[in-house]
């Protein structure tokens, strides 16, 4: 029997997706003074190691939590290995377990995945009380304290803000990061954390594309500085800045 795989997402498709669960992430964030030290100390179960899973836990590595997931397709494991996703890839729960305790005890990042098939990894953290603070939509809770992700749109006066480069990327992306910062820096710690984080964790699909969440005047602003930019020719390619619904 044939097997259909599931398309491989666009790039740009890849950030939105980590944008949109960073920010249901941080909204468990108890205070804007408490946005740079992230979500340490806190335990997400991303499930399946598919597309939205592997969004999923850049977006937890963003936000700076412990994140176990669970495939059994080896082809999904070396991927994110190789992207950077995750940090231990394992054979047992006990072995993720393991590095997990430890891990959430320091409030250090870190990613784990368990080369199985995420029901038989879910039975067995119910048998053995593992029990995450956060768990992807989707995934039953069992255990009470558990809380699922609910992502949502901006709130009001919010917009998500993309820009892209179409040409070398390496050279101009840190250049607009810098504009974009300057913009932010006095307004949103969270959105400061993302946009100095997931290039590192979205790996390939973030080399030319950002996406950040914030008040729509800093969208406007932002974009003022780099057409200027673009036109003084510190900036030497063109720029597409707009913001992007829901």
């Amino acid at each position: 029997m044939l097997v259909q795989k599931e398309n491989p997402a666009a790039p740009i498709e890849i950030v939105r997706r980590a944008e949109r669960f960073y920010a249901a992430l941080m909204a468990h964030v108890s205070d804007a003074a408490q946005a740079e030290l992230g979500l340490g100390g806190t335990l997400v179960y991303a499930g399946e190691l598919d597309e939205d899973g592997r969004a999923l836990m850049a977006a937890s590595n963003s936000a700076g939590a412990a994140t176990l997931a669970a495939t059994a397709d080896p082809a999904a494991q070396k991927q994110a290995v190789r992207e950077g996703i995750v940090d231990f890839l394992v054979t047992s729960l006990d072995e993720a377990v393991r590095i997990l305790k430890n891990e959430v005890r320091k409030h250090a990042t870190v990613a784990v995945c368990v080369g199985a098939a995420p029901d038989a990894v879910e039975q067995e953290m119910r048998e053995r009380g593992v029990q995450p603070d956060l768990l992807r939509a989707g995934v039953h809770p069992w255990a009470q304290g558990s809380q699922q992700l609910e992502v949502a749109p901006p709130s009001s006066g919010v917009v998500r803000l993309e820009w892209r480069v179409s040409a070398a990327p390496a050279l101009w992306m840190p250049k607009l990061d810098l504009l974009a910062r300057a913009c932010l820096l006095p307004v949103d710690g969270v959105a400061l954390r993302w946009l100095r984080l997931s290039p590192r964790y979205c790996g390939r699909a973030a080399m030319g594309v950002r996406v950040v969440r914030c008040p729509a005047h800093v969208a406007v602003e932002f974009a003022a500085r780099v057409a200027e930019a673009v036109k003084d020719g510190e900036v030497g390619v063109p720029v597409d800045v707009h913001t992007v619904a829901d």
